[in-house]
């Protein structure tokens, strides 16, 4: 049983609202509150309403007393599709609008978010994590190769290997990737890669804005929950 004066710690998850990064996130939701984590996950209005009405999502989070979902809008209309080539219009969108609502829904949330675990596309996450001081980790739901694909795609383009056109043998060799030289092809990189070549730069960008000067990285999930207690513990000491 958590001590009253120390309550468990309160940690805000918020993944970028497409399915695959919130099924990644959900499950590490579902991780943390097994350690007695209380969690507010937030997801876009619009994701959130698919999920309610495709999966058995409220049922499968009933059974933690400490987790809570909250949405927020992502300033796109309903009938956007969200994907594609239209994409990047998600992030555009929640920079302007979804921002400051995510800053107002920290400074007034109760009991207080004593860390942020953002999806590691979203760099405003981070930006408005140092505006209101709450620490701020990011969270990858693509593996470390995908990762380090898009991080590089700005030295890709330069040697002219990117955009990928139409009529292009997909088994050609992508060779501006540091340790991945000798097998990663074309047809590996994500579709925005073929002709794209805004959606692309635009991936790259915000890949290496959420790798931040003096950041570290959590190797197991037993050291996160014990950093994430620490954070706790020092609010409510000073």
């Amino acid at each position: 049983m958590e001590n009253r004066s120390n309550p468990p710690p309160h940690v805000l998850i918020f993944p970028l609202p497409c399915q695959g990064h919130v099924n990644s996130m959900l499950k590490l939701a579902e991780l943390l509150s097994l350690a007695g984590i209380k969690i507010t996950f937030l997801n876009s209005e619009h994701n959130h309403e698919l999920l309610a009405r495709y999966t058995n999502i409220e049922d499968r989070f009933t059974k933690y007393p400490g987790f809570q979902f909250q949405t927020i809008a992502d300033g796109l209309p309903v009938d956007h599709p969200r994907s594609g080539g239209q994409l990047m219009e998600l992030f555009d969108a929640m920079k302007l609008v979804t921002k400051p609502i995510f800053k107002k829904i920290l400074l007034e949330t109760k009991p207080p978010v004593n860390c942020i675990i953002g999806d590691g596309i979203l760099g405003f996450v981070g930006d408005v994590a140092i505006e209101v001081g709450v620490p701020v980790i990011y969270f990858r739901t693509v593996s470390a190769c995908s990762f380090w694909a898009y991080f590089s795609i700005f030295d890709i383009i330069e040697s002219g290997q990117l955009p990928i056109r139409g009529d292009e043998d997909m088994d050609r060799l992508i060779t501006k990737v540091p340790g991945m030289e000798t097998f990663l092809r074309c047809r590996d990189l994500p579709s925005f890669c073929r002709e794209f070549v805004r959606s692309a730069t635009r991936m790259a960008e915000l890949s290496r804005k959420s790798v931040r000067e003096g950041g570290s990285s959590y190797c197991n999930l037993n050291r996160l929950i014990e950093d994430i207690r620490s954070m706790s513990v020092r609010v409510h000491d000073t």
